[in-house]
């Protein structure tokens, strides 16, 4: 038999019934039989994201299946934004579900990104379908509100084109979220980045027009009111705000979704936003290299040895490969400022997606308390990560018979995101814990709660290991 379900403290225009498989045959059967027979002609089984909607005299009746017990996430309510009748929607659901969760899943499932279409082509109804949250208390109303907004600000961020979101709109949108919250921020731009010693990142952005020039952003803060130390967490985010390839030029096909390829610093940012404005005790520095990897004729070449602020020549074995030269400035740089944890975000490598699909988000880590908390994490929040090997026999394809280290690794290595994760590690802080997310930051299939177009990847499971810092 089913367990209690939790009643809604407040009246409701519809409610939903969420059942799992094992217990649909009974809650069915207590029905009144005009509803038990409804049920029973649409086949309704509680299979996982089955929805079945019954108008009644002065609102509607809805049941959620939500497929077996033992396999349920809560993400499986991202789906019901989007395809209920609008109005205000109470619950009732198994006592033991994390209300939580299930208001987060909800909130995601409610975005839409609509910013480009004309106010006729918009569902205006996708936010007037709201769950009610009477029964949350508003301490948890609050957080749930800055876990939902933190994932749907990467996700504006990621779905933003170029021409509205190039090095200079990033450093804009890394100015209003420091100015919100009190941060210190600076900017190193264009050439300064040579006099600041960061060659790598101009080497990547300095063929970009004026309006695009490649720059450093770092923002900093600290909690008010809270004693220290604090311990220091290094956030890096990789910030190709649109990659051509450079003069090893992707295809129409390859270049189709590369607004995509500031994800890194979307996250970093959409992280740091939630972690100061829930006060987490950390000293956090935010660190993003914002450049486009652009083709004039003072783009940098296949052949050329680049400097890095780490003082490693690198060989550029070709220029599509320029996340890691940014990152590896920004790496540098974090470990000048001797974190106790540094995470980087980037849409480095395909051979992540070859390895592990678009969902599943590889990581490495030398570290084996934090891939431990990052895996238990990952379950915890229903958001899928997976460990990556450092493998330290793919460390000779890094290198270079006339530098320190290449950018592209010898093609008998083949494994590209292990290879490029171990190059960054030479330039990873030495002290504390480095965690690298090879992210894809994009659903590339359209399903309820989940459209096609930006998604963003790990903050959960991240955000709940720096709860523990």
């Amino acid at each position: 038999m089913p367990k209690p379900i939790k009643a809604p403290k407040a009246a409701a225009e519809h409610t939903l019934f969420a059942l799992f498989e094992e217990e649909a045959a009974a809650a069915i059967a207590a029905l009144k039989p005009a509803q038990a027979k409804f049920l029973t002609l649409k086949g309704f089984t509680g299979k996982a994201g089955s929805l079945i909607v019954l108008p009644e005299e002065g609102g509607c009746r809805a049941w959620f299946g939500l497929g077996a017990r033992k396999a349920y996430t809560p993400m499986t309510f991202r789906a019901l934004p989007s395809q209920l009748p609008k109005g205000l929607w109470a619950l009732q659901y198994d006592a033991e579900l994390d209300a939580r969760a299930i208001h987060v899943a909800w909130g995601l499932g409610a975005y839409s990104f609509t910013h480009y279409k004309s106010a006729s082509t918009v569902n205006s109804s996708l936010g007037e379908v709201r769950l009610d949250d009477s029964a949350l208390d508003e301490a948890t109303k609050t957080a749930v509100a800055r876990e939902v907004k933190a994932h749907n600000l990467a996700r504006d961020l990621v779905n933003t084109p170029t021409n509205d979101m190039g090095p200079a709109d990033i450093e804009t949108e890394a100015r209003r979220i420091a100015g919100a919250h009190g941060a210190a921020i600076n900017i190193i731009i264009g050439d300064d980045l040579l006099k600041e010693n960061y060659p790598a990142v101009h080497a990547v952005g300095r063929a970009a027009g004026p309006q695009n020039q490649p720059r450093f952003i770092e923002i900093s803060w600290s909690p008010k009111g809270v004693p220290g130390p604090l311990p220091v967490v290094a956030l890096v985010g990789k910030g190709v705000a649109f990659d051509t390839g450079g003069l090893n030029i992707k295809g129409g096909a390859g270049m189709g979704l590369m607004k995509k390829d500031m994800g890194g610093s979307a996250h970093a940012l959409a992280l740091a936003d939630w972690v100061m404005a829930s006060q987490l005790p950390v000293a956090l520095h935010v660190l993003i290299p914002a450049v486009e990897n652009s083709i004039s004729g003072d783009a940098f070449r296949p052949g050329d040895i680049i400097a890095s602020r780490a003082g490693l020549s690198i060989e550029i074995g070709n220029t599509d490969a320029e996340g890691r030269l940014i990152l590896a400035d920004a790496l540098t740089r974090a470990s000048e400022l001797e974190p106790a944890l540094t995470i980087d975000f980037a849409t480095l490598t395909g051979a992540a997606r070859v390895a592990l699909g678009p969902e599943v988000i590889p990581f490495y880590t030398d570290d084996e308390d934090v891939a431990r908390q990052l895996e238990v994490a990952s379950i915890a929040q229903n958001d899928p990560l997976w460990r990556m090997p450092l493998w330290k026999g793919y460390t000779d394809a890094l290198e270079s018979d006339i530098a320190d280290i290449r950018n592209d690794p010898a093609g008998w290595a083949q494994a590209g995101s292990v290879t490029a994760a171990l190059f960054l590690q030479r330039f990873a802080p030495k002290s504390g814990a480095w965690v690298h997310f090879d992210i894809y930051a994009w659903n590339p299939r359209g399903r309820a709660g989940s459209p096609v177009g930006a998604e963003a990847q790990a903050l959960r499971a991240v955000y709940q290991l720096l709860t523990s810092y």
